[in-house]
């Protein structure tokens, strides 16, 4: 079924009863050449570039409870690729340039919105971190703009620019960053790589690997052994949990990430706009709500839930920044379990085990970069070999002193 303008309109005037399941719910086969566990973003996302890009068949996304129901629809939905190291930027950029393609190459509307977004510069330093940070990003092909206070006044003029502890001095801007409705991500790609012939298997959770002589044969199941020729783990806050299960123990933490939505209010935040002198962001989404989040719990947890010391630090940083959502009700909030490395970028990358891949570590990057870890982690169970934009997101990094130093990207292990 592919959807269309004059679809909606004959769906409308018939009753809406052509109108059909976005997937199919089949039972699990006895082996399949790839199985990927995870029916997160980042497993849909391979599974969907495996049959479209790479021609793979015989596909099977295995996922614990149901499509959606981890960090893919527990995240702020920021899209961005304001990046500085060149082992991150080009990875993300390229995650860019799949988002602007996504509805189209999809054929399912993701709400892809590239309204852009500016991190504010609160210190001389800062400003001098942002302009060769802008820098960078111009050299790996993205946009950036480097906005001084009048000009950053007529775009936002809400904020609160003469903050004694905190005055805003300017800000750099990424045009082309915007947001994308999380839960439409997870349903296009779950959708696109049904229609190519893959299994996604909901309530499915994997309990163990069958490994001989350092080759692996498949996964036990809540719903059976299920063998496969290669095994992709994409399971993000729990990849240590998932991977201990093969012998590995993985440079990860996993800790909780709380966000928030308040109640519908008029159109206000014309983009997502980050504080520099804390760890708030926010942007509002299409129903009006304020959407915004800051700093990781300070403590390992694999709880879908945060706590309150966390919460009053997000909103004083608001309240900082802009006093007047102090009026506004706040709705909901929701924690999503982070897979933070010690370097605060993400792996992908083969195991020493023969036929089991990882990718994990995403930190504060995963939702961004869904498109572009997606088709980075196909190409690698395609072909055996790293994408070009994700050959620094190795596994031995941390034990050969490679690692990427992002700060950007949200880690830092010495605070936890």
């Amino acid at each position: 079924m592919k959807f269309s303008g004059f679809k909606v309109i004959k769906e409308a005037l018939t009753g809406h009863k052509g109108w059909k399941p976005l997937w199919r719910d089949p039972e699990p086969q006895s082996g399949y050449d790839i199985v990927i566990v995870g029916g997160g973003g980042h497993g849909l996302a391979t599974a969907f570039y495996l049959a479209k890009s790479f021609g793979q068949a015989r596909i099977a996304v295995l996922e614990k409870g149901w499509l959606g129901s981890g960090n893919i629809g527990r995240n702020t939905t920021i899209i961005r690729s304001n990046y500085l190291l060149p082992g991150n930027e080009p990875f993300y950029e390229f995650s860019m340039k799949l988002w602007e393609n996504l509805e189209q190459e999809t054929n399912f509307n993701s709400m892809v919105s590239q309204r852009g977004i500016i991190n504010l510069i609160h210190t001389d330093a800062q400003r001098d971190a942002y302009r060769r940070r802008g820098n960078a990003m111009r050299f790996a092909g993205a946009d950036s703009v480097l906005l001084s206070r009048e000009e950053l006044r007529e775009k936002v003029p809400f904020l609160n620019y003469d903050n004694a502890r905190f005055p805003i001095k300017g800000g750099l801007m990424q045009p082309r960053a915007g947001t994308a409705r999380h839960d439409g991500v997870a349903w296009g790609y779950a959708r696109g790589a049904d229609m190519r012939g893959v299994d996604i298997i909901q309530n499915c959770e994997v309990t163990g690997f069958k490994i001989e002589r350092g080759k692996v044969l498949g996964v036990e199941t809540s719903r059976g052994f299920i063998g496969a020729k290669k095994v992709g783990v994409a399971v993000a806050g729990s990849s240590s949990r998932v991977m201990s299960m093969a012998g590995m123990r993985l440079p990860i933490e996993s800790h909780v990430l709380q966000a928030f939505v308040s109640e519908g209010l008029k159109p206000t935040i014309p983009g997502v706009i980050t504080f520099g002198a804390g760890h708030f962001y926010i942007s509002q989404s299409d129903k009006g709500g304020l959407v915004f989040g800051g700093d990781i719990d300070g403590y390992n947890s694999y709880a879908q839930r945060g706590n309150l010391p966390v919460i009053e630090d997000v909103l004083e940083g608001g309240m900082a920044l802009m006093p007047m959502i102090g009026r506004a009700r706040l709705l909901r909030g929701w924690g999503g379990v982070m897979d933070m490395s010690m370097d605060g970028s993400p792996i992908i990358d083969r195991t020493d085990i023969e036929g089991l891949y990882f990718n994990g570590g995403w930190c504060y990057g995963g939702f961004k970069a869904t498109p572009a870890s997606g088709y980075a982690f196909a190409h690698l169970l395609a072909t055996d070999r790293p994408h070009g934009t994700a050959k620094a997101y190795r596994l031995d990094r941390f034990a050969k002193g490679y690692v990427i130093d992002e700060r950007g990207a949200g880690a830092q292990p010495n605070l936890h």
